[in-house]
């Protein structure tokens, strides 16, 4: 994983004392000058009278995500002085925890040649050092394995430089509270950065079977999670057609990747059903080549899914968890499934298919059934499924369908992890169209525009067992095509990985 080898810890000092090269400072928009975030005072009186002039001259503002360096105050433990914009604070004056945690991923960038860095953010609840913490984690990722030495550093693959030793400073900090939040934040940023690390692998080396190999492999050093993985003659006995339907175009077989985390005390049971596309051409729907160039990062949810199985398995949440990862590959060749086509998917029901591209709902079919029958709680499913979606809510926010009363507590975890996701519905006349087939149980897509995206959800449904079921379509939010901001970083984001497990967290705590 493309991570710095960094030691982090939680302190009490104050910025203006802390021996480290660098010293990050949060500020504000003030009503009528730049403020320093509580705490954060003495650095503003090692400057003394020069400090309001100093920043006017170099036109800080304290709007949100602007970076300012300059050399620290003679009165300073520090050698260099980095000042976060943090925007404006809420009116009882603190500042979100979005806000904190895209400060925090900024910082990250900021200090690239200090080998030692003190963060003083707003970081006077768990939940602020948990943003701090997770935000400067995921800032500072980069992606650097196919970078030649020069370009990396002069390592290939390696750390590009950067600080060893980071200390975010809290006046909270020797609080039990405080340290489970920081010790937890890093476990789920670790979770976060493995998503994204196999979001950005190059799709020819992350095929359906190494991407099957690398879940296992990090599964194998995860106490407590069970592996099963099935390749495509498995696949075939078990009556997956739909996995194999969408990979027999592919020279790389499709796999199904099962993982189960059973603790002891379990108080409920969540299985989670992520779409593991390696890469999508369309297949015999085949896309415009502009469109395939982010295709590699069809396959986030599936990581997704994984990943937050590794974190929750890490974290010792009490929560049984059943993992199902369809992975196939859809590619375009003489083998390919056709227009016209029926496919019998696991369990059963058969479905007439017309477009080669709604190829995530064929996969997360089979495997959804295979959730089912696990008998759990809820079942949540993570995919990267329609264009649709990013048409109606943009490429920032995830959709959220299904039960009621599931998708307002997949809401309410989004809301604590800073994950931006919205309610969808799925009308009642969906039925029909989902219906609509003249040969087969359910129509895979009939190519009307309008509500694609709930067409779509209404369709995973079929197979859900009618169980308590939350669908969330993460298209846009999953991948970066623009550069760094805040905690995000170009390229695969995590998208979901601290959604999931935020709602896992809060149904362990359910009598």
């Amino acid at each position: 994983m493309t991570l710095p080898d960094i030691t982090y810890t939680l302190r009490t000092a104050t910025p203006a004392k802390t021996r480290a090269e660098a010293v990050v400072v949060g500020i504000g928009e003030g009503a009528k000058e730049v403020e320093v975030i509580a705490g954060a005072e003495d650095v503003k009186a090692a400057y003394g009278r020069k400090w309001r002039g100093l920043l006017a001259t170099l036109g800080v503002s304290g709007k949100a995500g602007e970076v300012t360096r300059l050399p620290a105050g003679e009165k300073m433990g520090a050698q260099l002085l980095v000042l976060i914009g943090l925007g404006k604070a809420d009116a009882d004056g603190t500042y979100p925890t979005r806000a904190v945690r895209r400060a925090a991923g900024a910082a990250a960038r900021a200090v690239p040649n200090a080998t030692s860095v003190a963060v003083a953010l707003p970081a006077q609840t768990p939940e602020q050092v948990r943003a701090v913490t997770e935000g400067y984690i995921l800032g500072g990722y980069t992606f650097t394995p196919y970078k030649s030495g020069a370009a990396s550093g002069g390592k290939k693959g390696g750390d590009a430089g950067g600080p060893s030793d980071v200390s975010i400073l809290s006046p909270i900090a020797r609080r039990a509270e405080a340290i489970t939040a920081f010790e937890e934040a890093q476990v789920l940023a670790q979770a976060v950065a493995g998503t994204r690390e196999w979001v950005n692998i190059p799709p020819a080396d992350m095929t359906p079977p190494t991407f099957a190999e690398a879940v296992a492999h990090v599964a194998g050093s995860v106490e407590g999670v069970e592996t099963t993985v099935y390749d495509e003659k498995q696949l075939a006995e078990l009556g997956c057609g739909g996995i194999l339907a969408v990979g027999m175009g592919s020279a790389a077989k499709p796999r199904l990747v099962e993982l189960t985390y059973s603790p002891a005390d379990a108080r409920g049971h969540v299985a989670l059903v992520g779409k593991g596309v390696t890469f999508d051409s369309g297949g015999l729907t085949i896309k415009p080549g502009s469109s395939m160039s982010t295709m590699k990062s069809d396959m986030a949810g599936a990581a997704a899914v994984a990943q937050a199985t590794f974190a929750i398995a890490r974290l010792g949440l009490p929560v049984k968890v059943s993992a199902f990862v369809p992975m196939a590959e859809n590619m375009v060749s003489g083998s390919s499934y056709r227009p016209g086509d029926v496919v019998t998917h696991y369990g059963g029901t058969t479905v007439e298919v017309s477009n080669m591209d709604a190829e995530g709902r064929m996969i997360l079919a089979d495997a959804l059934v295979r959730a089912a029958e696990a008998e759990p709680d809820v079942i949540l499913d993570v995919a990267t499924l329609t264009g649709h979606m990013v048409l109606a809510l943009g490429d920032k926010v995830s959709g959220v369908l299904g039960s009621d009363d599931i998708v307002a507590r997949v809401l309410a975890a989004a809301e604590v992890a800073d994950e931006q996701m919205w309610p969808m519905p799925i009308p009642e006349w969906m039925d029909e169209r989902i219906r609509s087939s003249k040969v087969a149980d359910l129509n895979q897509h009939d190519w009307v525009r309008p509500g694609g995206g709930l067409y779509a959800a209404a369709f995973l449904r079929e197979f859900t067992g009618g169980l308590p079921w939350a669908h969330l379509d993460i298209a846009g939010p999953s991948f970066n095509s623009g550069g760094a901001s805040g905690d995000l970083t170009a390229g695969g984001t995590g998208a979901a990985v601290a959604t999931l497990v935020d709602y896992v967290r809060e149904m362990a705590t359910d009598q």
